[in-house]
């Protein structure tokens, strides 16, 4: 069986983070292990407190991990701090880590700066320079290619503004009111291969940007090249909204195991 780590932090509403991670790749046929990043206390309509774990915490899980059942890929979610991205950055480049999924969480959909300017400097330092693929939102993306985007032609350009400055393949996600559901990906020497989505009408979106970078980082690991493994990625996604689970007041989660059909 092909495995997968995520590196994130817990959401205790089971929407996103690790949860969703752990779900997703449970559901697209892989083995998921976790490395906590943080613990945070939240629901679906806030989050009331965040616990951070210690760098050398962190560096011990992730010795734990890699030196018994060793990941196929590795999924990277928000991780608040500068010292706990070096510890990622320095254990994913001790163990020679492959198929890395960078889900690069820094601005929110609604435009809101979640890590600190600190953090996001030692991210394309050091993390981004490892990763097998990145996956900024459109807020995200135009921090890294100080940018605004607004059309297809400025995604088309802040993709490849990313991939060339930070030495990795971009996968860059529509939706934000600029493109409806279609994806860019950017990869070296490539051309840019769109990925057109339909806009499912569900409020309920909860953990969308975890749960398609742990479908591709699953998708990898499996073998796939990264074209096969994001147009899989988005098919589950979609049918996970597409499923319409309606959980708690605010804005809910997906059904993560919409296809699971078996005896249990």
């Amino acid at each position: 069986m092909k495995t997968a780590l995520t590196i994130a932090g817990s959401d205790s509403g089971g929407g996103a983070g690790i949860q969703a991670d752990i779900k997703t790749m449970m559901a697209n046929g892989v083995y998921a292990m976790s490395a906590i990043t943080a613990l945070t206390a939240q629901n679906t309509t806030k989050v009331a407190d965040i616990m951070e774990v210690t760098p050398q915490f962190l560096a011990e899980q992730l010795d734990c991990i890699f030196t018994d059942i060793r990941p196929d890929a590795v999924k990277t979610g928000m991780v608040a701090s500068a010292d706990l991205i070096r510890t990622i950055a320095g254990k994913l480049t001790e163990y020679q880590a492959e198929n890395i999924v960078v889900d690069p969480v820094m601005v929110s959909t609604s435009g809101a700066r979640l890590i600190s300017e600190e953090a996001i400097e030692t991210l394309k330092e050091k993390l981004f320079p490892l990763a097998t693929v990145i996956t900024p939102n459109i807020p995200e993306a135009e921090v890294l290619a100080d940018m605004e985007i607004e059309t297809v032609q400025d995604m088309e350009k802040a993709a490849e503004v990313i991939g060339t400055r930070y030495g990795c393949s971009v996968l860059l996600k529509g939706g934000h009111q600029k493109n409806d559901a279609s994806d860019l990906l950017w990869q070296k020497d490539k051309k840019p291969v769109w990925f057109h989505g339909v806009r499912i009408d569900n409020p309920n979106t909860h953990g969308t940007g975890c749960t398609l970078s742990s479908a591709i980082a699953s998708n990898l690991a499996k073998g796939r090249d990264l074209e096969t493994s994001v147009e899989a990625a988005k098919r589950y996604i979609s049918g996970a909204l597409a499923a319409m689970l309606d959980l708690g007041s605010g804005s809910g989660p997906m059904n993560h195991g919409f296809a699971i059909k078996e005896e249990w």
